[in-house]
C-alpha cells in the first residue's frame, strides 16, 4: 500500500508523513499517560479467582494500545490532507 494524492507536488508526501507522524505521537502519547489512572484493578472472573487489570489494557478497552491509536490518528491525519492508501504497483 501507498499514499497518493493527484495533485501532489513533489516531496509532499515525505513531510505530510513527518507531521502526520510527528502529531499522531504526541497525541497517542498524550491520551495513553495523562488520561489513565495511576493504579491498576483488581477484578475477579466467574469462579472467584482475583487477577490485575490496568485501566485501558485488552481486559477494558480494545483500543488501549497507544500504538493502535497512534496508527489510527496518523491515518486520520493523512486521509484529512487529501492522500488516499492504494495498493502499490508492480514493479
Amino acid at each position: 500500500m501507498q499514499w497518493v494524492k493527484r495533485d501532489a507536488a513533489a516531496g509532499e508526501l515525505e513531510t505530510a508523513l513527518q507531521e502526520c507522524q510527528r502529531e499522531a505521537w504526541r497525541e497517542a502519547q498524550w491520551r495513553a499517560w495523562a488520561y489513565q489512572p495511576m493504579f491498576p484493578f483488581v477484578h475477579q472472573d466467574a469462579l472467584g479467582r482475583r487477577y490485575v487489570a490496568w485501566p485501558g489494557s485488552l481486559f477494558a478497552d480494545p483500543f488501549g494500545s497507544q500504538f493502535f491509536e497512534e496508527s489510527r490518528l496518523m491515518h486520520f491525519c493523512m486521509r484529512a490532507k487529501g492522500w488516499e492508501l492504494e495498493p502499490a504497483g508492480k514493479n
